[in-house]
């Protein structure tokens, strides 16, 4: 998660180290637990693998800060790490994290994704409300109970909320090629690559 973190903040512009590690907390940090101590490394690695590449910028006059970008290649990384996926806890962990870049994406790949993302949440939704159901007929305490509503009831929001992500990508969709989409995020413009 956190090369594709490093990667998407590169995206929008070089950064040496601690402004990376600046921008990962607050642009990030709301909804990730971002763990510091392996930023560098995990810098180290994608610069081995060719994705990122230091440079010292010419406008510096004073100490000699390494910069970092992303490179043709880290741009092909980024767009595979941000679109790839499957059902599972990595899925519920990493999808904040995507959306928080899906304006680096076509429309069509936006939908699918919030599709994808649906169909896990419903699948969580489906066994939430059987648990809920066996708990409440057994000997769960309120406490629990409690729990397992504010579970229920927040998939059920977040299904909602994609849903209206959904239906505002496809308008954006129907929309004829020169004329600017108008609702949700379908109306962002693609951002061009370096």
């Amino acid at each position: 998660m956190l090369e594709l973190a490093i990667l998407g903040l590169l995206k929008e512009r070089a950064m040496h180290g601690y402004e990376l590690r600046k921008q990962l907390g607050q642009k990030l940090g709301f909804f990730w637990t971002v763990s510091f101590g392996s930023l560098y490394p995990t810098l180290k690695k994608l610069e081995r693998r060719g994705v990122v590449e230091k440079f010292f910028p010419g406008d510096q006059t004073s100490r000699r800060k390494q910069v970092y970008r992303i490179t043709a290649a880290g741009e092909a990384a980024f767009l595979e790490l941000l679109t790839e996926g499957a059902h599972s806890t990595w899925e519920e962990d990493k999808f904040p994290l995507r959306l928080a870049f899906f304006r680096y994406l076509g429309p069509e790949t936006r939908v699918r994704l919030l599709e994808r993302r649906k169909t896990y949440l419903e699948d969580k939704l489906e066994e939430g409300r059987r648990s809920l159901g066996r708990a409440a007929r057994g000997v769960a305490d309120p406490y629990t109970l409690s729990l397992m509503r504010h579970g229920v009831e927040t998939t059920e929001h977040d299904i909602a909320w994609l849903d209206t992500m959904i239906v505002a990508e496809r308008a954006g969709l129907e929309d004829p090629p020169s004329a600017p989409a108008t609702t949700g995020k379908a109306s962002q413009p693609e951002l061009q690559t370096k």
